[in-house]
């Protein structure tokens, strides 16, 4: 990479780093370090929330996932102003005004201890799970950039930034997720400047090869719990996972934990409301648009280098022939795909609205039926390229975590490739160090202070956070290794939450119903997780985003269904 392209990466995370550590002052008390003595400001706690989600994982697993799936994907996100509406006048007073640290410690209040034991055990596991994730997506730009083994790449981001949130708390996590929005959003539009200065035809032409391989369809009103990305599967599925993920993981919930008020807390909620889908979108359509950009110029057969490597090593001829099967249909593409879109702006600005049939119009339609059949026989030869990889390397063999890795190191300018890396390791950074201090809050204070040493110095719990944020680091640099094959990293950390998440939110909607009780939410919560994992393991095709809705309304059947068996219990309703 070029020195400068260097500069700007040093420059930008050595001005993160020491901002955190100045900001990180006097946090010698564990609300100043856990909840910076609830004094942040609605719009920085918002621009947290967002910058937590817009990790590393979106800027590489989602735009990758754009490139290749096109923009459907935003259809995960319709269920997210719903559930931010919903939480705004539900769980957000009842935890703020209930005065915690953690989500957790409401439901031992509401409940019992062991149904908030359980709870924060499968927070701490999920979130570690999610946290390796987003580990892995900066791991992935480190290995195609320089062909380190991934394992040092994962050491690389993984370290120092466990060191980093060791030494900070959430006021210095909050602040840096600020400046990271803004080089993120930065970031992308100037990717979309770049490529649609460097691509031979116009945006418009350019949307026009992107709608007829269907990459700009958003909507699938189909119903269909097999599928992922529809309509409907968003609203209802995405809502219950949304509400899952903003109303009882502790990484968000901390957030507006931590704001001067309520109506502060509700404000920053409402602000993903409004931005995160527009904002999702984008990330997308950098992803389509890299697509369109492929269209003319050469991509690689396979994105991941390794692979590609190991692949020339063992079937170097097999894989030169496909090579030049590759380039073949490359060219025979991208001559239709240059016909196509010059036809298409000449027809479009043609068109008659008497004319019964229009020659232009009809050649456009002919040039790009011939487009879509070279995609179709590109994607036929890197599918087998793809198998031949796989069988090589006995690794799976998706590829869509390289896509954007491949085009910001062989096609943007100087100075744009810096911002862009900058803008991933800092995304990373943040994103982890925001996981790591919510897990560090969850081990202290649901588990170490309440079961093992409920009597302690401020120091002293400063001094077990820190360790337990060392503890999950290195967790989560062993999933980071198993993470980065599963396929599209934006997926699997979803896929990890979802299996968790459904059961947790359904006891936290349990608590809101009067006459439910202890017995009925630890075992609620037992049942959602079983059939969670029968559903998972035992009928695959079901849709992730589904498990949600599954989980929350077992715990909620179930422990109705023992609501007042156990007179003993002494749980109490959501007003005490």
């Amino acid at each position: 990479m070029h020195p400068i392209n260097w500069l700007i990466v040093g420059a930008y995370l050595a001005y993160v780093v020491v901002d955190g550590i100045r900001r990180a002052r006097g946090t010698d008390r564990i609300e100043g370090y856990f909840l910076a003595d609830r004094t942040l400001p609605w719009w920085a706690v918002g621009l947290s929330v967002m910058a937590t989600q817009l990790s590393a994982v979106t800027m590489i697993g989602t735009t990758g996932q754009g490139a290749t799936d096109g923009l459907r994907f935003v259809q995960f996100y319709f269920g997210l102003p719903l559930a931010m509406v919903i939480l705004g006048v539900t769980l957000v007073p009842f935890l703020r005004g209930a005065g915690v640290y953690t989500a957790y410690e409401y439901l031992e209040r509401r409940f019992d201890a062991r149904t908030r034991t359980l709870a924060a055990f499968l927070f701490l596991l999920s979130r570690g799970m999610s946290c390796g994730v987003i580990i892995a997506a900066p791991a992935v730009v480190f290995s195609a950039l320089f062909g380190w083994p991934l394992i040092w790449c994962v050491a690389l981001i993984g370290i120092p930034t466990v060191a980093y949130t060791m030494l900070g708390g959430i006021q210095a996590v909050t602040w840096a997720d600020v400046k990271q929005m803004v080089l993120i959003v930065f970031a992308l539009l100037a990717m979309i400047v770049v490529l649609i200065v460097q691509m031979p035809v116009s945006p418009g032409e350019a949307f026009q090869i992107a709608g007829a391989t269907g990459r700009l369809k958003v909507f699938d009103f189909s119903f269909n719990i097999n599928e992922t990305y529809t309509f409907w599967s968003g609203l209802i599925g995405g809502t219950f996972l949304m509400l899952s993920y903003f109303g009882t993981d502790q990484s968000q919930v901390q957030r507006y934990l931590a704001a001067k008020s309520v109506d502060a807390a509700r404000s920053s909620l409402l602000m993903s409301a409004y931005w995160k889908i527009p904002l999702q979108a984008l990330v997308l359509l950098v992803g389509v648009m890299v697509f369109v950009y492929y269209q003319f110029q050469t991509p690689p057969l396979l994105y991941n280098p390794a692979h590609e490597n190991a692949v020339v090593a063992e079937r170097g001829a097999e894989y030169e022939a496909l090579q030049s099967r590759y380039g073949e249909a490359l060219e025979v593409r991208e001559g239709a795909a240059r016909r196509a879109a010059g036809l298409a702006g000449e027809g479009a600005a043609e068109a008659s609205p008497t004319a019964a049939s229009d020659p232009v119009q009809d050649a456009a339609s002919r040039a790009m039926d011939e487009f879509l059949a070279g995609e179709a026989s590109v994607q036929e030869i890197r599918a087998e390229a793809l198998a031949m990889a796989e069988e090589v390397t006995g690794e799976p063999s998706r590829d869509v975590n390289y896509i954007i890795p491949r085009f910001v190191l062989s096609e943007l300018p100087i100075g744009l490739t810096g911002i862009f890396i900058a803008a991933v390791i800092a995304a990373a950074m943040s994103s982890i160090s925001s996981e790591l201090n919510s897990l560090s809050t969850a081990s202290v204070i649901d588990f170490y202070r309440r079961r093992i040493r409920p009597e302690a110095s401020d120091a002293h719990y400063l001094a077990v956070s820190r360790a337990a944020t060392a503890f999950w680091g290195v967790f989560a640099c062993f999933v980071a290794l198993y993470a980065v094959s599963l396929g599209s990293l934006i997926e699997v950390v979803n896929r990890f939450g979802s299996f968790f998440y459904g059961s947790i939110l359904g006891v936290f909607l349990l608590a809101m119903v009067p006459r439910a009780r202890g017995v009925g939410s630890f075992f609620g919560l037992i049942a959602g997780m079983g059939v969670v994992a029968a559903v998972t393991f035992g009928a695959p095709d079901v849709s992730f985003l589904w498990h949600n809705v599954i989980g929350a309304g077992t715990v909620l059947l179930v422990g109705v269904a023992l609501a007042g068996r156990t007179p003993t219990d002494t749980g109490q309703g959501p007003g005490s």
